[in-house]
């Protein structure tokens, strides 16, 4: 069974994998054997690494269609082949929709939904043409499953990569097989921004059925198996990784004793 999540030979892209839920995402495939490759705009001051094994880095905007082209066709020329795409680059800082800008709500969307269907596009053209095509995965967020107030865009460009996903799936199979995960709170290095204080994470974490928020790596683990030999019939999948989601709100409110 080990084998069959062994990557060890393969080749795998996270985009924006220097840096919170792409970081942990590189390191459980770099765990796993696999060669990883990451991009982001700047280079982080560490790269993934496990062992004698660290990840290559490419410096790119992921909305610049001609740049992830390039970075494509290297990757292919550099290991020769591409076996795994992980579009987890996206996010949105705080802004009401009644006051973002056009050009705001036009970046937003490029980042979190026309950037993996660029990445993804590119990738698609070299697994066609491989033996065992290729996996890709998309993450998208519970934002585009509720509501997502003070990031509307981002929510609306999720829901759309859920959407993707599914045509995706059906356009590119059988060679290519293409997911969604669907992440909740997340602790990263950045969690102070969203929920506060240690106090601030440790009472949204209470809000979770499983007490706690998700991290990195159990992101990568999920990654990991949808990519695997073991998930070769999931395709067209939406996976949700929330820890049991969030408590109706109705159930604080009501005073029926219940």
């Amino acid at each position: 069974m080990q084998d069959r999540l062994s990557f060890a030979g393969k080749v795998i892209i996270v985009t924006g994998g220097g840096k919170g839920v792409g970081r942990g995402i590189s390191e459980r495939f770099l765990q796993q054997g696999g060669s990883v490759v990451i991009c982001g705009r700047t280079e982080p001051e560490t790269l993934p690494k496990h062992g004698d094994k660290q990840a290559d880095f490419f410096a790119l905007d992921v909305r610049d269609a001609d740049a992830v082209q390039a970075m494509v066709d290297a990757v292919k020329t550099r290991y020769g082949r591409i076996d795994v795409l992980i579009n987890n680059a996206g996010g949105a800082p705080y802004c009401n929709a009644a006051d973002a800008s056009p050009r705001f709500s036009e970046s937003i969307i490029k980042l979190n939904l026309l950037a993996p269907l660029l990445f993804a596009q590119a990738c698609n053209a070299v697994m066609q043409e491989q033996d065992n095509g290729g996996v890709i995965l998309n993450i998208a967020s519970v934002s585009a499953t509720r509501p997502s107030p003070g990031t509307a865009a981002y929510g609306a460009a999720k829901a759309g990569l859920l959407n993707l996903t599914t045509s995706l799936a059906v356009e590119w199979a059988p060679k290519v097989r293409t997911n969604a995960i669907i992440g909740g709170l997340i602790r990263t290095e950045q969690s102070q921004l969203h929920y506060g204080d240690e106090a601030g994470i440790a009472a949204v974490s209470k809000t979770v059925p499983l007490g706690r928020m998700a991290l990195p790596e159990d992101i990568g683990d999920a990654c990991v198996f949808l990519a695997s030999d073991m998930a070769s019939y999931i395709n067209g999948a939406a996976l949700a990784l929330h820890g049991g989601g969030e408590r109706p709100a109705f159930l604080d409110a009501s005073n029926s004793g219940n």
